[in-house]
């Protein structure tokens, strides 16, 4: 997959000449991007050039390709770049896009998907003991350093939502601080 941005490009120009969703004002978009930001790629008289209204869409874009092509690494990934960010759809379904997205898909290649929940195996239970016995200790520290008689029964309160032992900690507590 570590194919250049000047080698896709020359992979994904048939399908971008072809591509209806690349109507003349995309293509603008498109043109007036590389002018206004990369001047160096795509200069103002270029633009002009591509921008030709006499011009069938597919050809202006096969014309604007090529030339991309002939500036570039750079000039291609930026045309990447701008396709990406004004016509998002054909972006995701370019030639290139696709064969990358079906390389990492989870239904071909079981294995990629499994190595995402890896640290979630143990499930949600798991979770709400580890988070319920991390709020008792943090209750506990935090009311023992305030001994409020207020703090105390907030903390016996606190117990009933906790497991069974750390419930019996949190009332233990709670109970000694109000004898002394």
């Amino acid at each position: 997959m570590g194919d250049s941005f000047h080698e896709q490009l020359i992979e994904d120009s048939d399908f971008l000449k072809a591509d209806r969703r690349l109507d003349t004002e995309l293509v603008d978009k498109l043109i007036l991007q590389l002018n206004r930001i990369y001047p160096q790629i795509l200069s103002d008289k270029e633009a002009t050039k591509f921008r030709n209204l006499d011009v069938p869409t597919s050809v202006r874009v096969g014309e604007l390709l090529a030339h991309l092509q002939g500036k570039g690494e750079e000039a291609c990934r930026e045309f990447y770049r701008a396709l990406h960010l004004h016509v998002e759809e054909v972006y995701y379904s370019l030639p290139t896009r696709l064969r990358l997205r079906n390389y990492l898909d989870p239904l071909k290649y079981p294995g990629v998907k499994n190595q995402k929940y890896v640290l979630n195996d143990r499930g949600p239970l798991f979770f709400l003991g580890c988070f319920s016995v991390a709020v008792g200790m943090a209750l506990l520290y935090y009311y023992s350093e305030a001994k409020l008689t207020g703090g105390s029964r907030a903390l016996g309160m606190a117990a009933l939502g906790l497991k069974r032992k750390a419930q019996e900690v949190l009332i233990w507590y709670a109970e000694e601080s109000l004898m002394e």
